[in-house]
């Protein structure tokens, strides 16, 4: 193994021992090989860039590097932002270290050394981001390098398998792409994935967040403070704010587009599907602080004849969040409430059992201009999973989940 800090100002000699300069970086050409050194960047005593390809080096060590060829056959180097280059790109970049859930630098980069049909090719292994790394390279070109890795050794060392990294790539005029995807982040937690957002500049955030499924990103945003949440999708392109925000329960989307100025509510509610758009448009007519504003309008209800059968085929059919999937919620034809049954009510009940016979008593409930005390005091004095919201003539309009009152007591904290 041998590592970049090693590699960085090494001797390079051509053919007939000629000195040629010192390496500066290495390049990576991800649309051949995302793992070898395509290319050996060597700047001159003249200050000019030399590229030596990959077939070019004849040997490599933490001494020198010898090419096959005269110093002549080497060309000058031409910048192309369509490969990727060790230092430039990834020494001292944030990356997500999805094992450890969390953002981490690179302080150094590992690779292999392959002999290849009579010359060497290097390999890459991981990228370093433990203390041992960041020890090499302040001690680089103080001490020995033999002296250096006894030194280094002494402190545990924390790699990230190269096929493991997610690099953020947050400048969208660069157009280093790597073969590795985020399809790792997607698997954390949306928890572990907003904490990783809090620690990220905006243009990370955008970057990450954009590289996600709508889904996974809207749950990973949820996550995160309400102002967060419509800075962030306020800076990314409006067709996947609106995609994300349709993947939002209907008060969490109205939460944020409060947060946004109006006319970008107006484009967002514009680009998102007219079914869930209106839905959110009818949460924001509700005033701030309000059971109406609290809550969501995704829930299952049926009518206050159905039975168990019944039930249980709404609740293949719902797609709501798994928060108000606790209660099904009965009522008349003009939507009135009517009754609630808890789902383990249902589960345990024979198939042709009325609802009604399931029921627990009159419904509680909570008018839609009911203050969040009021919504808090209802969850406390009757606990209370999920609470239903009525208009004036007690029609169900939606329900406050336990989540949403537990953020809440939170805030009041």
């Amino acid at each position: 193994m041998i590592y970049f800090t090693e590699l960085e100002n090494l001797p390079v000699y051509d053919v007939k021992g000629h000195y040629m300069g010192r390496l500066v970086d290495l390049v990576v050409d991800s649309s051949q090989d995302a793992l070898r050194v395509a290319a050996y960047l060597i700047k001159t005593r003249q200050k000019n860039t030399l590229c030596i390809t990959h077939e070019q080096m004849q040997s490599m060590s933490v001494r020198a590097g010898q090419t096959t060829v005269p110093a002549e056959a080497v060309r000058c180097y031409s910048p192309d932002e369509g490969l990727m280059h060790i230092k430039k790109d990834v020494l001292d970049q944030q990356i997500i270290d999805v094992n450890n859930r969390k953002v981490v630098r690179v302080n150094d980069v590992d690779f292999d050394i392959q002999p290849v049909n009579g010359h060497t090719e290097l390999r890459i292994l991981a990228v370093n981001v433990g203390w041992g790394a960041a020890i090499r390279r302040l001690l680089q070109g103080i001490l020995a390098k033999h002296v250096i890795r006894q030194i280094s050794g002494l402190t545990s060392s924390r790699t990230i398998p190269w096929g493991f990294v997610n690099l953020i790539e947050s400048d969208p005029a660069r157009r280093v792409k790597l073969r590795i995807s985020f399809d790792r982040l997607a698997t954390l937690h949306p928890a572990d994935i907003a904490e990783i957002l809090e620690e990220l500049s905006r243009q990370e955030q955008k970057a990450v967040i954009e590289s996600l499924d709508d889904e996974t990103a809207a749950q990973a945003i949820s996550e995160i403070p309400t102002k967060m949440q419509a800075d962030l999708l306020e800076s990314m392109p409006a067709e996947k704010a609106a995609d994300v925000l349709e993947e939002m329960p209907p008060d969490e989307a109205a939460d944020i587009l409060q947060e946004m100025p109006p006319e970008t509510s107006a484009e967002l509610l514009a680009d998102m599907d007219k079914e869930e758009a209106k839905e959110v448009r009818d949460l924001l007519g509700f005033e701030e602080n309000t059971a109406g504003a609290l809550m969501t309008t995704d829930f299952i209800v049926v009518g206050d004849s159905a039975t168990v059968e019944g039930a249980i085929v709404g609740l293949k059919y719902y797609e709501g969040p798994l928060e108000s999937v606790h209660v099904v919620f009965l009522v008349n034809n003009d939507m009135i409430l009517a009754g609630s049954v808890a789902l383990a009510r249902i589960l345990l009940a024979e198939a042709k059992t009325p609802l009604s016979q399931l029921t627990s008593g009159p419904p509680i409930s909570v008018s839609a201009q009911a203050d969040n005390k009021t919504v808090v005091d209802l969850f406390h004095k009757y606990n209370l999973v999920v609470l239903p919201v009525v208009d004036d003539v007690g029609r169900l309009l939606g329900v406050v989940t336990a989540d949403d009152v537990l953020e809440l007591v939170v805030q009041r904290k």
